[in-house]
């Protein structure tokens, strides 16, 4: 699995750097890696008004450096001491950090910004050109971008709450560029809903192959950071997940996405028959119970097997994860025999990053998809509709699993 924001040997490097043995000292590293960000800004801006680099000496020359200027300012990290270029002619304004300004924190949130709407570090080069007349790099956007990591870290690794009625889990994927190949890594995204019926993002893991061992892990994280109980599982079909569950939260109820299940489906059945065979199949998963969902499932067969064998057959086969959603009430149902919930926030996912073909690091897939997530969930501020029905239904028939955690 490959969840690490930045590699052993690179956290190795900062901490022996910058001496890190507190929370303090980190925070420390990152004000200073901001203020060597502007350092180098205000640089690029002294050698574009002299027309020159610095130390290059076979430029003629009518105007030249003449030390430098102290400057505090303060920044989202704290107040920061730069020194500020000085030339003899006193032409250079400069427009990172112009004279009387003494807040710069703008600068690092509209970086910030547009790396979480997707752009690529050319569109914000551009685009900070554009809007301050400065060069940022794409090594200055990650730069910048990189402070994200130890939030990111923090908000990966949070406690979370005892119990979650409801936890649904599935993948997205991206083009990952690593050892010079470009490669398919999966985003497994997780949310929770809580005993008061609000949706949380509880982590993403970005990884390239499934199996019950990656899952393993994951799960045993989620156990870590405080999840004693879960009541219900809505799942796709990942490799190993089942197994998974069952290991650290034997439990627990598992729903496969029946959604993802009709899809895959629908796929095998022909432009012509796909109206009919779609409403006879609605009799098969709107059943009332369990029993005549079997039976209907039997019609099904009957009816289309012999031409459609391949449409059928996993259901068959998955039954044993496919059923559980019929002994729940209706309203649980609605919520548990879907991951639409998942769906749409990948909706979100897709939206930020199309613009993003490849990305160049697992690391910098992570900061987009924190900072997607971070909008999105911004918005979760209603509760599932009849929450306190559906609660009502869950401790009737969770009675001993729900009453320790409410009140």
């Amino acid at each position: 699995m490959a969840n690490n924001l930045i590699t052993k040997e690179q956290a190795q490097s900062i901490i022996e750097n910058n001496d890190i043995k507190t929370p303090q000292d980190i925070m420390g590293a990152l004000k200073n890696m901001f203020r060597d960000v502007i350092q180098e800004m205000l640089e690029n801006e002294m050698d574009e008004t002299l027309g020159y680099e610095r130390y290059d000496h076979d430029q003629p020359k009518s105007n030249y450096r003449n030390g430098y200027s102290q400057k505090k300012v303060r920044s989202s990290l704290g107040e920061i001491d730069i020194d500020v270029p000085r030339d003899r002619n006193a032409d250079f304004e400069p427009k990172i950090v112009p004279k009387r300004k003494k807040d710069i924190s703008d600068i690092e949130k509209q970086i910030i910004s547009l790396y979480a709407r997707g752009m690529s570090t050319r569109d914000i080069h551009e685009q900070m050109n554009e809007l301050y007349g400065i060069n940022v790099s794409a090594d200055m956007v990650s730069r910048i971008t990189d402070k994200l990591i130890p939030t990111i870290k923090e908000w990966q690794g949070r406690p979370l709450e005892p119990i979650y009625p409801f936890v649904f889990m599935d993948a997205i994927h991206f083009k990952v560029r690593t050892e010079g190949r470009v490669i398919n890594r999966a985003a497994y995204v997780i949310i929770g809903v809580n005993l008061d019926g609000m949706k949380d993002v509880l982590g993403i893991w970005i990884g390239e192959n499934e199996s019950s061992k990656f899952w393993l892990n994951i799960l045993n994280q989620l156990s870590s950071r405080g999840v004693k109980d879960v009541l219900i599982f809505s799942v796709d079909g990942l490799s190993g997940m089942k197994e998974a569950i069952q290991t650290v939260y034997p439990r627990a109820e598992i729903q496969r996405c029946i959604i993802h299940q009709l899809r895959n489906s629908f796929k095998f059945v022909s432009y012509k028959d796909y109206k009919e065979f779609t409403r006879d199949f609605k009799e098969v998963y709107r059943a009332s119970s369990e029993d005549l969902a079997l039976l209907k499932l039997d019609e099904l067969e009957d009816k289309w097997g012999a031409k459609y064998p391949h449409a059928l057959t996993s259901w068959r086969k998955n039954w044993d994860v496919l059923c559980p959603f019929f002994k729940f009430p209706d309203d649980i149902r609605r919520i548990m025999y879907t991951t639409n919930v998942i769906e749409n926030l990948n909706r979100q996912y897709r939206k930020v990053t199309k613009s993003k073909c490849i990305f160049p690091t697992d690391t910098s897939l992570q900061k987009m998809l924190f900072l997607a997530t971070d909008k999105a969930t911004k918005k979760w501020t209603q509760r599932y509709r009849g929450w306190d029905k559906i609660l009502n239904q869950l401790t009737i028939l969770y009675n001993e699993r729900i009453t320790p955690y409410i009140g």
